[in-house]
């Protein structure tokens, strides 16, 4: 009998060997699925219950169980879940009582990292009323379209973006809206300050009933993404939707007893629904930062014991780029959530900062479709898995990016893109995975969707981006389509840019676009020009992008053409412009750099192009 047990048991041991050699993802894909399935029926309940059981309630819940647990951890300071609860209580009131605000009014917040971020979108959420998160480097013309396309009535700013809000202050005031600054006073007419009202409010809980016509189908956010107009596009992000972001967390094993470290904006959906709103689902503690210091990260990642770190390709190689230190492996983070790491660069973060699970993403604010590396493949940003593809339908089409369009057979149909084929990624819309749009603007909404992708009449969500399946059902990210790059972790409309270029008194026409530089991610700002003139006035130009434009959006390089190249269609062509990039040895036209220490656009030499490429000059 004991031998025969030893014979079996030595035969699982050898089937579980076999199995885990040729199925190497077999646990990692259970597991997730697992988990997928979990959290699917849990949204599901939420979506049938007799009352919404929103987020919101979820943090309510979690200052019932823990009131003394601490949620924030900001500048030396610690916010506990029963604080932020008092203080998104007396937000609400004063809000009330100020702005008249009740269910269903948006309301902008043009406000900076910092916990009052937190508490005063709680306090939005208690009334009802659904924010929309304005980027705080939008400035003019930018700023009064990002909050005119939400509706608002009611914009709230931080103390020290009063100089912004000035600046489009009489449009405001024109337009009737009521314009509050998050500080004790403001001696500027048209500006009502708030801290003081809110500090005088009551921190009694605000009833339920404000929020009664709340369900998951209603809108709790505007989240800003560029586009192809040139001004950023206000995504619709439901309640439904700020529950699936939410459980990227969870998806990633992480429990209640992690701590999370933010330092990405809170305006973005990374920063906002996978960091903050992911906290108070888990029910963890979160340490906020105003912004990224590649300097005091790991000091920061020690002090307050994080486990867990967000972060863009850029924060992996800022941290890679900071001098070695001999306790730069001595720290609790297990877990690192994000996207666009490049592959050198993730594997060179790995090597210095200890064994991280990294858990690339791929996803967009307002779309239907998203990847999730659960395994540890440097790379890969998902991996294809039957689950997923059944309750999410995506399927991977050729795209011709000459054309810029998907290629299609001579029944008018998308031709499927076989394994280790490069494609555009494409969503199916169904009421599982809906594309909601943006808000006041149907023509943008139209250009995303796609018909007549797998058979005549279906619709599919068109994400711009370009991926590849292996043969291993791993996902990689390859590049973006259309009139959109990222540069610092944001995206840049090259519209946008095109039309405050030609605002400078020498240029004509601008055709904006991204060129790759040599160890930096995403791709930098470029523009190729035609003049009115034979001459190029450097320091107007320059003037005019520093002015109009935030730092990530101004094109660091200027080419100089007799004319723009045009397809049939009048469109600015720019693969060739991309390929060719900057190099001043290859490129015959005149090529000029944004030098910010001359406060100019400089003839950009072989010297300064070398010296780019050693990272000697800062970009």
């Amino acid at each position: 009998m004991y031998i025969w047990f030893t014979v079996l048991a030595g035969l699982a041991l050898l089937s579980l060997s076999f199995i885990r050699t040729l199925f190497p993802y077999l646990g990692d894909d259970c597991a997730y699925i697992l988990r997928s399935i979990k959290l699917g029926i849990r949204l599901t309940k939420y979506k049938r219950g007799k009352q919404f059981y929103s987020v919101l309630d979820c943090f309510l819940d979690a200052v019932k169980s823990h009131p003394n647990k601490i949620f924030v951890h900001f500048e030396g300071r610690e916010y506990t879940y029963g604080e932020v609860d008092k203080q998104s209580n007396k937000v609400a009131r004063a809000l009330q009582t100020e702005a008249r605000l009740k269910e269903g009014d948006a309301v902008a917040l043009f406000l900076v990292n910092e916990p009052s971020f937190i508490w005063t979108w709680l306090g939005l959420a208690k009334l009802g009323c659904p924010a929309a998160l304005l980027n705080v480097h939008i400035r003019s013309k930018s700023l009064l379209h990002c909050f005119s396309c939400c509706g608002a009535k009611v914009i709230i700013a931080s103390e020290e973006l009063q100089g912004a809000v000035e600046e489009v202050l009489p449009t405001l005031t024109e337009q009737g809206i009521s314009v509050f600054l998050l500080s004790e006073a403001c001696s500027t007419p048209g500006i009502k300050s708030l801290s003081d009202k809110i500090s005088h409010a009551s921190d009694q809980p605000m009833s339920r009933d404000l929020r009664a016509n709340v369900t998951i189908r209603s809108t709790a956010l505007y989240i800003y993404t560029s586009g192809t107009t040139g001004l950023p596009k206000a995504a619709v992000v439901t309640h439904e939707r700020v529950w699936a972001a939410s459980f990227i967390q969870a998806v990633c094993g992480i429990t209640s007893e992690d701590i999370f470290y933010i330092n990405l904006p809170l305006y973005h959906s990374a920063g906002f629904l996978i960091g903050m709103v992911g906290a108070i689902e888990r029910g963890i503690t979160i340490v906020l930062k105003r912004k990224f210091s590649a300097s005091q990260f790991w000091d920061d990642c020690r002090k307050y014991n994080v486990t867990v770190i967000q972060y863009i390709g850029e924060t992996m190689r800022y941290l890679c780029n900071t001098p070695r230190k001999d306790n730069e492996r001595n720290h609790g983070v297990k877990l690192a959530i994000g996207n666009g790491a490049r592959t050198d660069i993730w594997t060179e973060f790995l090597d210095r900062f200890g064994e991280i699970k990294v858990r690339e993403l791929y996803a967009a604010t307002e779309g239907n479709i998203g990847f999730i590396n659960y395994t540890s493949k440097i790379g890969a940003v998902g991996r294809v898995n039957f689950v997923h593809r059944y309750f999410f339908p995506y399927t991977l089409i050729k795209f011709d990016t000459e054309k810029e369009e998907p290629v299609r057979n001579s029944e008018g149909l998308c031709i499927e893109a076989i394994a280790g084929e490069t494609g555009l990624m494409v969503g199916r819309i169904t009421q599982r995975s809906p594309f909601i749009g943006y808000a006041g603007n149907r023509q943008q909404t139209e250009k995303k969707r796609l018909r007549d992708v797998r058979k005549k009449g279906d619709l599919y969500f068109n994400t711009g981006d370009l991926l590849r399946f292996d043969e291993m059902n791993f996902v990689y990210f390859m590049d973006r389509v259309g009139d959109t790059f990222r540069w610092k972790g944001e995206n840049v409309a090259t519209s946008e840019v095109a039309d405050i270029l030609t605002l400078a008194n020498s240029i004509l026409e601008a055709n904006v676009y991204g060129v790759k530089v040599e160890g930096h991610e995403g791709r930098i700002g470029m523009a190729a020009v035609t003049l009115k003139e034979k001459d190029f006035d450097c320091s107007h130009a320059y003037k005019q992008v520093v002015n109009y434009l935030p730092a990530y959006a101004r094109p660091r390089f200027i080419r100089i053409q007799p004319c723009l190249e045009m397809t049939g269609t009048f469109k600015m062509k720019k693969v060739k412009l991309v390929e060719e990039g900057f190099d001043p040895a290859h490129i015959e036209d005149p090529l000029y750099f944004l030098d910010p220490e001359k406060k100019s656009y400089v003839p950009l030499t072989e010297e300064i192009y070398r010296a780019i490429g050693a990272r000697e000059i800062k970009l």
